[in-house]
């Protein structure tokens, strides 16, 4: 289970808190979804389905693969990969 720090750190930025993303979802995709469950997810205890990732991703102006999938530094090739 790894935290998704940028998922956080986007949020704090805009001032949001895990109430207002949550809001935010339902007003522009219609999703429903928990305080409780937000925060799971950006704890990494949860992973969300493809409608609601992509609704997230949508929201804070990132793609999915930013957000979800962890990035590593190949050190030989030097070429980012999906962990």
């Amino acid at each position: 289970m790894k935290k998704r720090l940028l998922l956080t750190q986007l949020r704090k930025e805009r001032k949001w808190s895990q109430k207002n993303v949550v809001e935010k979802i339902y007003l522009h995709s219609g999703l429903v979804i928990s305080v409780s469950y937000y925060g799971m997810i950006e704890q990494g205890v949860r992973t969300p389905k493809l409608e609601l990732a992509l609704a997230i991703a949508s929201l804070i102006e990132r793609t999915p693969d930013e957000i979800f999938f962890e990035q590593e530094t190949n050190n030989v090739l030097g070429n980012r990969t999906t962990a």
